[in-house]
């Protein structure tokens, strides 16, 4: 069983519950276990509100004010990934834990612990940034769209 689904979202708070919504529907509609799903819908919240708050380019105008959603649900492992028009980020750089007080700057660390396999770097071609992350998934005993 494969199941994907891609979205064009425009850069805004409200984007990232629409994303989480719908991540969350088709995982329960598969018959995901509820605890992978919940990991992997704050894992998406998370790589989408980095990319509401860093992800435009204001040199680029309209295109920098959208950003990608991709879930992939394939056999027994779920890829999801979230790519916008920003500056980019170096795949290199090393994702440093936020201080305890800090308000920001927690996101790709809660990604890295809720995923089995986290990439970030930048977008081939015309800059930003894709987060991509994967986790296999577990299945509820009465799934009608497991995996065989």
């Amino acid at each position: 069983m494969s199941i994907w689904w891609s979205l064009h979202l425009r850069r805004e708070a409200a984007s990232v519950p629409l994303a989480r919504r719908l991540l969350l529907g088709t995982m329960e509609t598969a018959g995901v276990d509820p605890d992978v799903s919940y990991d992997l819908s704050v894992a998406l919240s998370e790589a989408c509100a980095n990319a509401v708050e860093h992800g435009g380019d204001a040199a680029r105008g309209a295109s920098s004010e959208a950003y990608r959603v991709t879930a992939y649900l394939d056999g027994e492992k779920c890829r999801i990934e979230v790519t916008d028009s920003g500056p980019g980020i170096s795949a290199a750089a090393p994702v440093r834990p936020a201080r305890t007080d800090a308000e920001h700057g927690r996101g790709l660390c809660l990604i890295q612990e809720l995923a089995d396999h986290v990439h970030i770097g930048d977008k081939p071609g015309r800059g930003g940034t894709v987060v991509s992350f994967d986790k296999i998934l577990k299945w509820r005993e009465d799934a009608p769209l497991m995996a065989v």
